[in-house]
């Protein structure tokens, strides 16, 4: 399998077996031609040995994947590498207070004299073998959670009032993100989590965030690198010490903030989209400006920062 992604479990010496496992998957389920659109593939490579051999090892056993943990921590990057890396369709559900089965399954649509089922995510990703990532699920309601209880067992179905009873294609997988403490967010029933093999996501440690930032951009100077990884474990454990929220602790923000150094924004200038006027809060836009200023030195251009 010549793809950068799988040399990157290789890199990581995930276990060989799991691997070659993987790619005999693969064998046994080809991407159809139609399906090649929904095949997304992640900007970024997931890191983390021991995460990826739990999260490869219970989708080739065919279970379901519970991704738990703060925010930041990579579930979504996760979620999208496996994605990719079985070679499955993605379909992403996420869940809201207006989520309910007809929005997972499909409405009645009528079309050419007749009605017709417009089919919903959850029920293309069962009939084709993608692999469903239900993000934030413990945000769903109880008539979006029924939907989810037979689709996720061992029976592996879908009854649609008024059609015929759905059988999951053999490729079909979901993988549940959520975090902790979000509004609007609750407890999953047992019932749920049951249908679930948990992996509860680490915290990101300054090895693993240098690995993710430098993958991202390879032009960027060690000092550089070294200072903005810096800065977002500095506001890691401020957030953990209840400092501050977890608003600015954003790793999509902070890289979309080198994005916009790199075209030629002043670093200053790129930190606060990035993170710090995300902090809606005065008190804590000035502990956060206060984190920055002793990672990033308001003279700092472009130039500092990238390689040209």
């Amino acid at each position: 399998m010549n793809d950068d992604l799988f040399s990157v479990l290789a890199d990581q010496q995930v276990n060989p077996a799991l691997i070659e496992e993987l790619c005999r998957f693969r064998q046994q389920y080809p991407l159809q031609e139609s399906q090649q659109a929904r095949l997304f593939r992640p900007p970024i490579p997931f890191y983390g040995r021991e995460i990826l051999e739990m999260a490869i090892a219970a989708l080739l056993r065919g279970e379901n994947l519970l991704l738990s943990g703060s925010k930041a921590t990579g579930k979504n990057v996760l979620a999208d590498n496996l994605s990719y890396l079985f070679g499955r369709p993605s379909y992403t559900i996420s869940f809201n207070v207006n989520t309910d089965s007809a929005s997972l399954i499909g409405t009645d649509t009528f079309q050419e004299g007749e009605v017709r089922l417009r089919k919903g995510p959850v029920f293309l990703c069962a009939q084709e073998g993608g692999f469903g990532i239900l993000d934030e699920i413990n945000m769903a309601k109880n008539d979006a959670v029924s939907v989810l209880h037979a689709t996720l067992d061992y029976r592996r179905i879908i009854d649609v009032p008024g059609y015929e009873r759905i059988a999951l294609h053999p490729a079909t997988r979901f993988i549940g993100t959520m975090n902790h403490g979000y509004a609007g967010t609750r407890e999953l029933n047992e019932a749920l989590v049951s249908r679930f093999l948990v992996i509860d996501m680490p915290d990101l440690d300054e090895e693993l965030l240098t690995r993710v930032v430098s993958a991202s951009f390879p032009s960027l100077r060690p000092e550089a690198l070294r200072q903005f990884c810096g800065l977002f474990l500095d506001l890691q454990t401020k957030a953990a010490n209840g400092e501050i929220s977890t608003k600015p602790l954003d790793l999509r923000g902070l890289l979309a903030a080198l994005g916009t150094i790199q075209t030629g924004l002043t670093p200053s200038l790129a930190v606060k989209m990035g993170i710090t006027n995300k902090c809606f809060d005065q008190f804590e836009g000035e502990i956060v400006d206060d984190v920055v200023l002793t990672r990033i030195p308001s003279s700092w251009t472009a130039a500092d920062v990238f390689d040209r």
